[in-house]
């Protein structure tokens, strides 16, 4: 049999690193990449059936050497997962800082966009391929302080919902996952470089999602038989009811 091929974008932690090791448990030789190459190389060892590769998801001919490397690679290219992404600063639309709004499209945007045109010839000259890209309920609720991230998710969600209807008849899924509430180890602390402020994000939430929740997500979709396209799925832990309302305990 060929071998199942899958790229994952921003593996070097948090859900990227959860998602690549999910992936080749469930069989898929997979090609992590990221920026933090001594991250992926650890990885890499810790998983065994995976190849890293160094990729900056928003410089184009980074994203053209990950292309090169996945086609050199004996296999049949069947799964993309959009991955790489974050937030930067909560400030208020009135006073947020133009440079941070800038990465966050750049990152889950256009980052987005490049790694899909990359890689969808690939994905569809395998017979069977399936995109999945790590949304947020960002994407459909806005709220105060979130206003660049908020942005830059509605138009990830607009790429690929636009996606799905242009390739409708080829063989290629396209899947969006969308969390609410997840904690890893990075996610709160870029968005507010303060170790406090990001630990307040989940002060008194029993139980929120962790970074295997959603490994295990893109894994269930990605594994459903080819006619089968979870369109959107919403993940939240149960103590959050809506974007604002979430159960925190005194």
């Amino acid at each position: 049999m060929t071998k199942k091929l899958a790229v994952v974008t921003g593996a070097s932690s948090g859900i990227g690193a959860a998602t690549a090791r999910r992936l080749v448990a469930e069989g898929f030789h997979v090609v992590a990449a990221a920026r933090r190459a001594d991250r992926l190389a650890t990885l890499v060892k810790e998983v065994g059936d995976a190849t890293a590769v160094e990729c900056d998801v928003t410089d184009d001919a980074s994203v053209a050497r990950l292309r090169d490397t996945v086609e050199g690679l004996d296999g049949s290219l069947n799964l993309l997962v959009n991955n790489a992404g974050g937030a930067h600063g909560m400030d208020p639309v009135a006073t947020g800082s133009v440079e941070d709004w800038q990465w966050m499209y750049d990152v889950n945007v256009l980052g987005t966009l490049r790694v899909t045109q990359a890689l969808l010839p690939a994905l569809e000259a395998s017979g069977a391929g399936t995109i999945v890209a790590i949304g947020s309920t960002a994407g459909f609720v806005v709220y105060e302080g979130g206003g660049g991230y908020s942005a830059a998710k509605h138009a990830q969600n607009a790429l690929i919902g636009t996606l799905r209807l242009e390739i409708v008849g080829k063989p290629v899924r396209v899947i969006e996952i969308d969390p609410g509430m997840v904690r890893t180890d990075e996610f709160s602390l870029n968005r507010v470089g303060d170790p406090a402020k990001a630990d307040a994000v989940y002060a008194g939430v029993p139980e929120p999602l962790v970074a295997d929740d959603i490994a295990d997500c893109v894994a269930w979709t990605a594994t459903r038989p080819q006619h089968v396209n979870v369109d959107r799925l919403v993940v939240r832990p149960i103590v959050q009811a809506a974007q604002h309302k979430v159960y925190r305990q005194q």
